[in-house]
């Protein structure tokens, strides 16, 4: 209340010797816009700077893709006769996904198994006879190389048979299914894929002016488009050491944590990467930064007026600017009402909690 029966007086004084100015003098009406207006305090509003971990960033942005990610063939021809998995079902390594029809297959194999037992029969009661020297030599190897042949024909089929269940050759979620029921499968032909998505991966393009920024273990937040306002977690994992000549970029990986499933191959996202971290640093909202003349600049206020000062900065993440000399930590600055001040402009200064300005 107090300060503004101050400024009501500052008026009506400033009023009164702009008239007896212009009934003097004859001076016009714009000398007493410029004392009323100098005269009247500009109402703005300040913060003090504050100590928070800052840190020196990269945006990049990248489609996020897997690893891990593997098609299912058919090793053998035959028709489907039981799905087990559908799209979206997590499957172990080695897990039956489907079964085809493997009768002729199984027969085959049990035809192979009855050779291979008769030879080896044949095999056994010719040894005694081999060491009594009642058989040549060469007769005797020619019954072990038929036991060798005919067990390697029989692995062979049983191997065939055993490929009639199609199995998932990595862990993951099924992505795709391209098979149905009663469908005949030519060997070689995709059934499924299996994406793996608990670690997703994105390379990131980077101007190979930022090379010595990198470096593995760095970590970065991740934003995508269907999820705004969430951030992943990643972490750089490899970086390049050559330079894409077309482009004049290095390649460094990211791999993403989406151990909760969010994510999937596919999405594009936007990866913020930090190479450089400074703690307890001091920093203003970057919205009190003065944006004329090529020098960096605040107003400072002290006493109900302001003055212009030039200040050293430093890193500049989520709306905050580190200040690396120029401004004391007690000292408040004009964060909104910076239009129509002056150096030594009079304010009406109302403080801002720094916690809006804290990133």
């Amino acid at each position: 209340m107090k300060a503004n029966t101050s400024i009501a007086s500052a008026l009506l004084i400033a009023t009164l010797s702009a008239s007896a100015l212009l009934s003097g003098c004859g001076v016009g009406e714009a000398r007493v816009a410029e004392v009323i207006e100098s005269a009247t305090p500009v109402p703005v509003e300040t913060a003090k700077p504050f100590r928070a971990d800052i840190d020196a960033t990269y945006a990049a942005t990248a489609s996020i893709v897997s690893d891990a990610d593997a098609p299912v063939v058919a090793r053998v021809a035959g028709e489907v006769i039981e799905l087990l998995v559908e799209e979206g079902d997590r499957v172990k390594q080695g897990q039956v996904l489907a079964r085809l029809d493997g009768e002729r297959l199984k027969l085959e194999m049990l035809s192979a198994k009855a050779n291979l037992e008769q030879a080896q029969k044949e095999f056994e009661r010719n040894i005694d006879l081999h060491k009594r020297g009642l058989i040549s030599a060469a007769m005797f190897e020619g019954l072990e190389f038929d036991v060798a042949s005919l067990k390697a024909s029989y692995d062979l089929k049983r191997l065939n048979y055993d490929y009639s269940s199609i199995r998932a050759p990595i862990a993951g979620v099924v992505s795709s299914r391209d098979i149905k029921p009663g469908e005949t499968l030519a060997a070689g032909q995709v059934a499924f894929r299996i994406t793996e998505t608990s670690e997703l991966l994105a390379y990131l393009q980077i101007p190979q002016a930022e090379l010595s920024k990198f470096t593995i273990g760095h970590a970065a937040t991740v934003n995508v488009a269907s999820m705004p306002g969430q951030r992943f977690s990643a972490t750089i994992i490899r970086i390049s050491p050559t330079i894409d000549a077309s482009n004049g970029t290095f390649r460094a990986t990211a791999m993403i944590d989406n151990s909760g499933g969010d994510l999937a191959p596919g999405m594009f996202g936007r990866f913020i990467v930090a190479y450089e971290r400074h703690s307890n640093a001091l920093v203003i909202p970057e919205h009190a930064l003065l944006d004329e003349d090529e020098e960096t600049s605040v107003y400072v206020v002290n006493d109900g007026a302001v003055t212009r000062r030039v200040i050293e900065t430093g890193i500049v993440e989520d709306g905050r600017v580190e200040v690396l000399g120029g401004l004391g930590e007690d000292e408040r600055v004009v964060v909104v009402g910076h239009s129509g001040l002056r150096d030594g402009s009079k304010v009406l200064a109302s403080t801002s909690d720094q916690g809006l300005f804290a990133g």
